[in-house]
């Protein structure tokens, strides 16, 4: 992510990267051409009119039913809470999120359509990958797991669990769980909070939360978090007030 440490990000120019990317253009036509066919109530050629069918460009980054890459920079998407899935693909095709294939694929989709993809990942229930060893030493385990569970009063930090749930597991229908994530993806998505390319609806909460975090803080927590068991997502219900105002919590 360059903010954070070279190391998190992907490296660029590998022939499986070209591959991915090939399969991602290839894809995302026939997924664009069979979603336009279905809205427009004509039967289409290249692919049966389900949602299934449908969403199988995603696949190519995000591995059979979203269950995430294998690379550890591609986050899983299946049962993540739908009113999350539907902001996050609003953001991509509205510019508040950067990613070329994503933006390729979400470009020209309407509103409703994509309350329809994430209905059909938030629905999906699979296991999850097992956890991978983790390389960080104790002590920036210890720090991570403060940051994570407690946050750091002293410089106007609050804590994950603070909105992301006890269980760091997410609350339907808009939070997302950050167990189960890989570290390469949640030091991606602080670094790009704090340089900008990632941004959510005024006030951005998160974005003020990773400029507070200096590179050990980020690199600390993301390898904490990407050692715990995804957690449960909790259902529905009246939740304490977030610890900072929050304008993705009052979005559509």
């Amino acid at each position: 992510m360059g903010t954070v440490s070279s190391s998190s990000a992907p490296k660029t120019g590998s022939s499986a990267a070209t591959r991915k990317v090939a399969a991602v253009c290839f894809w995302a036509w026939q997924w664009i051409a069979a979603g336009v066919a279905a809205a427009a109530g004509a039967p289409s050629a290249r692919a049966p009119d389900t949602i299934a069918a449908r969403v199988a460009a995603c696949d190519a980054c995000h591995d059979a039913a979203g269950r995430a890459s294998a690379e550890g920079y591609i986050p899983r998407i299946a049962g993540k809470p739908a009113a999350y899935l539907y902001n996050q693909l609003r953001h991509f095709r509205d510019g508040r999120r950067q990613s070329p294939a994503m933006t390729s694929l979400v470009a020209h989709q309407t509103d409703a359509y994509l309350r329809e993809i994430a209905a059909h990942y938030a629905a999906l229930a699979l296991p999850h990958r097992p956890l991978p060893a983790s390389r960080a030493t104790p002590a920036v385990l210890a720090r991570g797991r403060t940051l994570a569970l407690d946050g750091d009063r002293a410089r106007g930090i609050p804590a994950c669990a603070a909105c992301h749930d006890a269980s760091l597991g997410g609350v339907a229908p808009d939070m997302p769980g950050l167990t189960g994530l890989p570290r390469d993806y949640i030091n991606g998505q602080l670094g790009a909070w704090k340089n900008g390319t990632r941004r959510a609806a005024a006030p951005d909460c998160m974005a003020e939360i990773a400029r507070a975090l200096g590179p050990e803080d980020v690199a600390a927590v993301s390898a904490w978090l990407a050692t715990q068991p995804a957690g449960p997502l909790a259902a529905p219900g009246p939740r304490p007030a977030p610890p900072l105002r929050c304008g993705t919590l009052a979005a559509p």
